[in-house]
């Protein structure tokens, strides 16, 4: 609870730079070891590692067209 629930308003608000970090930081929660996927149900889980990791790819892309 404590590791996911900042992340919503930081993902919201944040900055390019600070959604990169806290998209970074919510994919983290998918470890192999530790993984939220243990504690919670994947209709929670799922859609938010599709949501992050389309979240990156779209930073990624703006990263490289703007320079």
């Amino acid at each position: 609870m404590r590791f996911l629930a900042p992340l919503p308003d930081r993902l919201r608000d944040g900055t390019i730079r600070e959604l990169r970090t806290s998209a970074r930081q919510a994919r983290a929660a998918y470890g192999a070891k530790d993984s939220i996927r243990d504690a919670l149900p994947a209709e929670v889980t799922e859609p938010l590692v599709a949501a992050v990791d389309r979240l990156l790819k779209a930073l990624a892309r703006y990263e490289a067209n703007r320079e």
